[in-house]
């Protein structure tokens, strides 16, 4: 039977134990962290497959928190939060949260929820393996073995960063990512961040797969927060 670990961050004790309660009677095992530096050094030392973050911890929150997460993993990631505030919730999802959970909150919800989301990424990593090499979205594909990028089967002429962040892109399809958060996946550093370098590229990738760049069938602004992979055309 395949083991699925949770991580579950949150200051309050009677919270993080009734989670914890819940989810192992649903056969799950469970990490628990009180801030977000233990869970931080839990997540770093020990396999997790989805997280449980509340945003307001002391030491460091849970933003931050997912901000070092997302440089080193795509696992689900639920947000519990006290505050229902619109732009908290837009600022978590926009770092790279899978949802969100305002308290106080139904602890059946966020089983279901949690249950929902790790199937939800099995499939995608499922079909992830059965792609091989080759992956699409629309009407893109990348032939990731010969570092090559299509559209409707023609060959796009990319740049090495360029193909990376469409390959990026496609691999994390409708998610969205800040600049900062594609600087340091494609780029690899945070010392050097420009955001104008990332808007730049953008453009280009805009030019060989869109129709028309002004109105982006693919690649699409996310006001505020950054870009996100969403195809609204038809297939060829």
């Amino acid at each position: 039977m395949r083991i699925t670990n949770i991580l579950i961050a949150d200051d309050e004790k009677d919270i993080r134990d009734l989670i914890k309660i819940s989810l192992e009677e649903n056969g799950y095992t469970v990490l628990t962290a009180q801030n977000g530096k233990e869970a931080w050094e839990i997540f770093t030392a020990q396999e997790v497959h989805l997280a449980i973050l509340d945003v307001m911890m002391p030491v460091m929150d849970g933003f931050n928190l997912l901000r070092k997460m997302r440089e080193q993993s795509t696992i689900p990631v639920i947000f519990l939060t006290a505050r229902a505030d619109e732009m908290d919730k837009v600022l978590g999802l926009g770092l790279g949260a899978d949802d969100y959970l305002v308290k106080p909150f139904s602890i059946a919800e966020l089983v279901a929820r949690v249950g929902a989301q790790l199937r939800r990424n099995h499939e995608y990593l499922s079909g992830k393996e059965k792609s091989g090499v080759c992956i699409s979205y629309g009407n893109l594909s990348i032939d990731k073995e010969k570092c090559c990028a299509f559209k409707n089967g023609e060959p796009l002429e990319l740049g090495a960063k360029e193909y990376k962040l469409l390959l990026y892109f496609i691999e994390h399809p409708e998610k969205v990512f800040t600049k900062r958060q594609l600087y340091q996946a494609v780029w690899g550093e945070d010392y050097y961040y420009d955001d104008n370098t990332v808007m730049v590229h953008i453009s280009r990738i805009r030019n060989r797969i869109e129709d028309d760049p002004q109105k982006p069938e693919y690649l699409k602004t996310i006001r505020g927060i950054g870009y996100k992979l969403h195809y609204t055309g038809e297939k060829q």
